[in-house]
């Protein structure tokens, strides 16, 4: 009975924010309405799931990852519930249930698998102990709120304490593999990573720091010489290789290919940690050449590498929020000319410091230039690029504006368009961009 009280409060709140919105928005609103008058009310839904609960946490990837994860294991005939609008907080969570259960909140899912920011993972398994988690990596970010990455670190720490069955880590990150993170868990601890090849390409942020600068070649013989974490070559499933859009993978000891509907190596290596966990979790019970096929169909999450097309021509949008994500997508940029656009702000989203933009390196656009810096940091966009020599062509805080002057200028060029922007950035700009092309919606 209290369930249904629950939900209804939720869902008429769900409808007010909607209406005040003007049928946008409110995603997470509902979430604080039930957190006041049901604290109950999310570990007692999610308590009702047979394979219970799979949390997604990390610096960078964590949505894109928890969309791999899902797809993998509806591929394997589970319904899956998750909170696919990246409203990662613990009232996100409560939000995307009010969506799926039942007038009696009873939900018709066997497994959940759960996107969760960092902090707000930690104040989520205090409520629900989850059966698996997966760990992505510890990255400096957003530090007005996490301060450095050992603190960052701790979370995730706290959230594999927590895991009752399955952790599964990054076992190339310097502080997820340490044994201070692993000694004291009580789940299986599995690790995933990348083979020597691909040393060179992902780097975390102690790597960065010691990393020549040589641009973002990728060769047979790349080795950035760093030491690794003991567990590197125990990982169970590696990405081993990568040309283009299709890579190897080693699962179990054997070589798998897999071409990707997936833009970009950082998705590569997010996927490689979805089918670890998919794999470990389901044992026995896992159809591999069906989780492969379906690896290969994955397209991307809103704003990570989304492809939309404008006019005829592609358009490509990059969430970029901490120096390594930032590397990766201009590693992962396609190498044909495009007009390109960058937009950075610095809402609590986003968050605050908006330092972290001197640490990345921005001399693969020397050649191509930037059509246009956008955004409330425009003119810090515009500074940093000066530094690097990267031309720019215009500064446009307004956003919209921005946009347009970017569509003009591929339109006379016939070059394809590239926009890297901060979260709420990216949110602005598929506002404006549904007017003129097809865009999921994203309540």
């Amino acid at each position: 009975m209290r369930s249904a009280l629950t939900v209804a409060a939720g869902r008429a709140a769900r409808r007010l924010a909607r209406l005040r919105g003007k049928g946008r928005g409110g995603s997470a609103f509902p979430g604080l309405v039930v957190e006041r008058i049901d604290a109950g009310f999310l570990a007692r839904t999610l308590e009702q799931l047979p394979l219970g609960v799979v949390v997604v946490s990390g610096t960078n990837g964590k949505t894109t990852t928890t969309k791999i994860l899902v797809e993998l294991l509806r591929s394997q005939g589970l319904r899956v519930f998750t909170n696919p609008t990246g409203s990662n907080f613990v009232r996100g969570v409560a939000a995307s249930l009010l969506t799926e259960v039942d007038a009696r909140g009873r939900l018709d899912a066997d497994i959940a698998v759960l996107e969760l920011d960092e902090a707000h993972a930690v104040h989520f398994v205090r409520q629900v102990r989850p059966r698996a988690s997966l760990l992505l990596n510890v990255m400096r970010d957003q530090l007005d709120r996490f301060g450095e990455i050992d603190h960052t670190a701790n979370l995730l720490h706290s959230v594999a304490t927590a895991t009752t069955e399955l952790v599964v880590l990054n076992a190339d990150d310097p502080r997820l593999a340490a044994p201070r993170f692993t000694a004291d868990l009580t789940a299986r601890v599995e690790g995933f990573g990348i083979g020597e090849r691909l040393r060179r390409v992902f780097l975390s942020d102690d790597d960065l720091r010691r990393a020549e600068q040589e641009g973002p070649a990728m060769t047979e013989d790349a080795g950035l010489g760093t030491e690794q974490p003991e567990d590197a070559e125990s990982a169970g499933t590696r990405l081993e290789a990568i040309d283009g859009r299709r890579a190897s993978l080693r699962v179990g000891g054997a070589e798998h290919e897999v071409e990707f509907a997936l833009p970009g190596v950082h998705n590569m290596l997010n996927a490689t940690g979805a089918l670890a966990l998919a794999s470990s979790l389901l044992g026995e019970r896992a159809d591999l050449d069906s989780l492969l096929h379906a690896l290969s169909q994955v397209r991307a999450a809103f704003g990570r590498g989304e492809m939309l097309e404008v006019e005829g021509r592609a358009l490509e949008l990059a969430l970029v929020k901490n120096p390594a994500g930032f590397r990766m997508s201009l590693l992962s940029a396609d190498t044909a000319p495009a007009e390109t656009m960058i937009a950075i702000n610095d809402d609590y989203a986003d968050g605050r410091d908006m330092s972290w933009l001197w640490d990345v390196d921005f001399s693969a656009l020397r050649a191509s230039g930037v059509h246009v810096v956008s955004g409330v940091r425009a003119f810090d966009m515009a500074l940093r690029l000066r530094y690097d020599e990267v031309i720019v062509d215009g500064v446009e805080t307004d956003l919209g504006a921005a946009l347009g002057s970017l569509i003009a200028a591929s339109r006379e060029s016939g070059r394809p368009m590239r926009i890297f922007c901060t979260y709420t950035a990216m949110l602005a700009v598929r506002a404006q961009l549904s007017r003129i092309t097809d865009v999921e919606v994203v309540l």
